[in-house]
């Protein structure tokens, strides 16, 4: 009756909902930080990293990791993350610190309590109410320019009317 029974809870999601006011806001994007995220790669809490990381896939980092981060995929740094990093990815979901240089091909996401210090380059850069951001950023979309499109523009010369 008042004990706790051996069947799994699911979430209420009635508008009768009894959680607090900070678990109904939570984000979004937290499902990404739970345990049933689909994860390649962990370094996990207390864990200290140096050197160069290149994967596809996604990685979760909520230790610490110095040196070069290089991914297509999908980057996500838990609450307790300390990275020191040029980094590039396909996707960032922060909650952690990030130090450095980073660039993201599709979007870099920053939710609280996340803390991004360096140049950010993105085409989608959200943050949550709470983030700091110090740093620099660029946003526009990312243009792959192969060669024979930057011969077409340079061949193209200017337009004569008769």
């Amino acid at each position: 009756m008042f004990g706790r029974s051996n069947e799994p809870e699911t979430p209420s999601t009635s508008p009768t909902d009894n959680r607090s006011g900070a678990e109904s806001r939570r984000s979004g994007y937290e499902a990404i930080f739970e345990q049933s995220h689909n994860v390649s790669a962990f370094v996990g809490e207390g864990v200290e990293f140096k050197g160069v990381i290149s994967y596809q896939g996604t990685v979760r980092i909520d230790g610490q990791l110095e040196g070069e981060i290089h991914t297509d995929g999908v980057l996500i740094v838990g609450r307790g993350a300390v990275i020191e990093a040029k980094v590039e990815a396909g996707t960032i979901v922060c909650q952690g610190r990030i130090v450095g240089d980073v660039m993201a091909r599709e979007k870099i996401q920053l939710l609280s309590p996340a803390v991004l210090d360096g140049s950010v380059k993105t085409p989608s850069l959200s943050m949550e109410e709470g983030v700091l951001f110090n740093g620099t950023c660029e946003m526009g979309p990312q243009r792959v320019r192969d060669d024979t499109a930057f011969v077409a523009e340079e061949s193209v010369g200017p337009l004569m009317t008769a």
